[in-house]
């Protein structure tokens, strides 16, 4: 595949500075910025699965570590919504800076805690054209549900009883258009063979639908 960009970026937020990986496949003109759970990092094997799954639909991706190793060593900051929802909004507001990036589309993925820090930022930020969350936690969000105007997909593990239920709780909350997309036969974590292939497609369609 040709790549437009395949680089290591340093992003300034706040008065930090947090890595992340950004690549743009030649002729996309969408990319999905990637919002990591608690305890994880741009470096999750699930996530960057369903990152070069969308490389090849011609989608780009930015994933990157929503705190600094001092930061993420104190465990109450990997709960912390707020902080790591400043964090997105900041890293979104720095791509649409970029040569590259300027004047594209944007969307969110989220996975587990990182769903609510994806659906927050989108309440704030109307230039987001999509989101996605895998396993997540979109009631941690809270009142901002209401605000998220982007299209929504929520993607869950018919055998993850308790998200499940959660996420059926937070799609009925949410204020523009969202879909429950579950994977029949799959636990949180979609370990078992084929779902997270399935986590892929579903994710794809959606983006390829609104983003």
């Amino acid at each position: 595949m040709e790549y437009q960009v395949q680089k290591q970026v340093f992003i300034p937020i706040d008065g930090i500075a947090v890595e992340g990986d950004l690549v743009i496949p030649a002729n996309a003109k969408s990319v999905v910025i990637f919002s990591h759970g608690s305890g994880s990092s741009r470096f999750s094997p699930r996530n960057r699965q369903v990152a070069e799954y969308l490389h090849g639909l011609g989608f780009g991706t930015l994933l990157f570590d929503l705190l600094t190793p001092q930061e993420d060593a104190i465990y109450r900051n990997r709960f912390d919504i707020g902080l790591l929802t400043e964090r997105l909004v900041g890293a979104t507001q720095w791509l649409e800076k970029q040569a590259e990036t300027k004047g594209g589309r944007f969307g969110y993925f989220g996975a587990s805690t990182g769903a609510a820090s994806a659906l927050a930022a989108a309440a704030r930020l109307p230039q987001i054209a999509a989101v996605v969350s895998r396993g997540g936690r979109p009631d941690l969000a809270g009142d901002a549900l209401s605000l998220v105007k982007a299209p929504t997909l929520l993607i869950v593990g018919s055998l993850d009883d308790d998200i499940l239920i959660l996420n059926q709780q937070a799609l009925e909350r949410l204020g523009g258009v969202g879909a429950l997309g579950m994977v029949l036969g799959a636990t949180h974590l979609f370990e078992e063979p084929g779902k997270m292939r399935e986590v892929e497609q579903l994710a794809g369609a959606w983006f390829q639908k609104y983003l």
